[in-house]
C-alpha cells in the first residue's frame, strides 16, 4: 500500500515536498517513482529512484525536483522547487517490485501552482 501526502496550493516559484509511505515487505527491492497526470492527458513519469538510489528525471523537472528514498522509513520523497503553473497535476507514487515485475499505485495527491 502506498500513501502520498504533501500536495497543496503553492505560488509560482514556491516549493513543496511530497512523501509516499510504503507498507509491505522489502521496500529495498522496489524501484520507486513519481508520476503526474492532468485531465485528458496520459500519466507521465516525473522521477524515479532505484533500490541503489540511482535517479532519473523528466527533462521538464531536471534541476528543480529531487527524488530521494529513506529505506529505514520505507518512504520516498519528491522535493519540488521553483514550481511552475505547468507543474499543476495529480501526483502519483508508484512502486515497482524488481523481483516480481509487478507495480502498485498510490491514490494521488493534488499539486496546484497558481498565483
Amino acid at each position: 500500500q502506498l500513501v502520498e501526502s504533501g500536495g497543496g496550493l503553492v505560488q509560482p516559484g514556491g516549493s513543496l515536498r511530497l512523501s509516499c509511505a510504503f507498507s509491505g515487505d522489502s521496500f529495498a527491492f522496489y524501484l520507486m517513482g513519481w508520476y503526474r497526470q492532468t485531465p485528458g492527458t496520459q500519466r507521465e513519469l516525473v522521477a524515479k529512484i532505484s533500490p541503489g538510489a540511482s535517479t532519473n528525471y523528466a527533462d521538464s523537472v531536471k534541476g528543480r525536483f529531487t527524488i530521494t528514498r529513506d529505506n529505514s522509513k520505507s518512504t520516498v520523497y519528491l522535493q519540488m522547487n521553483n514550481l511552475r503553473p505547468e507543474d499543476t497535476a495529480v501526483y502519483y507514487c508508484n512502486a515497482y517490485d524488481m523481483r516480481t515485475h509487478q507495480d502498485s499505485w498510490g491514490q494521488g495527491t493534488q499539486v496546484t501552482v497558481s498565483s
